[in-house]
């Protein structure tokens, strides 16, 4: 059988870095020169051949745009990602080129919140356990263990960005007692600010991990973060694998030096450790964190949004920071 010929190209061709909401790749090829580089049969020879004729690319917050992809698009103005994170990105790197990039910030905010709240009762009260242990039909032949409250605890926030902040926001209903840790204090904001990671974790009994990604938060969530939030603490990461230092974590939960965890992001995904997997103390969510139908219509939205506002206008709509 004959290989399928390699699509063509135009002037001002839009490439699709990897696979997008099904919605937004259907807006893309209606309103765009459109190619999509997961499909291409072969994919180093379409970009030798049209590589300068791509002006934007859109790529997923996991995907991004590699630096080898960045040199084979000499004409690449902008890169829109569908996600909150860019980290997989070199932005300082595209901005040399005069590369700029958007994200789609905001319209997840809620969503994302709203699951890290959840699993933060989830793992204390150990609902998942608990539902695991009546699905056994271990209920009325062996006593479930006690759980911890999670109203009136103090809880820590790593990074009070957006994300964060509507963390804390949420919390306040619990009569949860917030403190949190950034570079530097949040002006406008009320609650206590503690200088490190470390010193965070000593003083709460839960730490919600709501940090950007990248080479900065690289294990920042470290083992001596771990040992300070001590056998009766929680860990709570909806931010990026890449922030805890996973091994760590492995040996804090196997050794029980910490109470438990709630995790929706892993350094290698989709593969978890087994520890991890064999751990009756851990929630496991499969990233998840704005996956609902209302925000992922708007992240596609909002970068569809981008892209038409550079390819009219030559900016974003929401460039990076």
């Amino acid at each position: 059988m004959p290989n399928s010929p390699l699509p063509t190209s135009a002037p001002d061709t839009v490439l699709q870095v990897s696979p997008l909401l099904p919605a937004l790749e259907d807006s893309l090829a209606e309103g765009f020169h459109t190619v999509r580089l997961p499909e291409l049969p072969d994919p180093a020879v379409w970009l030798r051949e049209h590589g300068k004729d791509v002006v934007a690319a859109v790529t997923s917050a996991r995907t991004g745009v590699s630096d080898d992809l960045m040199d084979a698009l000499p004409r690449l103005g902008a890169i829109v990602h569908f996600g909150v994170g860019y980290e997989t990105t070199d932005v300082v790197r595209a901005r040399a080129r005069r590369i700029d990039v958007s994200n789609t910030p905001d319209v997840l905010t809620d969503c994302v919140a709203d699951l890290a709240v959840g699993a933060l009762i989830d793992v204390m009260r150990r609902m998942s356990a608990a539902d695991r242990y009546v699905r056994a039909g271990s209920w009325g032949t062996t006593p479930f263990p006690l759980a911890s409250r999670v109203s009136g605890k103090r809880v820590g926030i790593l990074g009070l960005g957006r994300i964060g902040r509507a963390v804390a926001q949420r919390l306040d209903g619990f009569g949860a007692r917030i403190a949190y840790c950034t570079r530097t204090p949040v002006p406008g904001v009320g609650y206590h600010h503690l200088p490190s990671a470390e010193a965070l974790a000593e003083a709460c009994d839960a730490l919600v991990v709501t940090v950007a990604g990248g080479q900065g938060t690289e294990g920042l969530v470290s083992a001596a973060v771990l040992d300070a939030l001590g056998p009766q603490g929680y860990l709570v990461n909806v931010a990026r694998g890449s922030v805890v230092d996973e091994p760590a974590l492995v040996a804090a939960v196997e050794e029980e030096r910490i109470a438990g965890a709630a995790l929706d992001v892993f350094t290698d995904e989709p593969n978890v450790p087994q520890a991890l997997l064999a751990s009756d103390r851990v929630v496991l969510l499969p990233h998840i964190a704005s996956a609902t139908r209302e925000t992922r219509a708007a992240m596609g939205d909002l970068a569809l949004r981008n892209l038409r506002r550079f390819m009219t206008e030559g900016v974003l709509l929401t460039p990076v920071p």
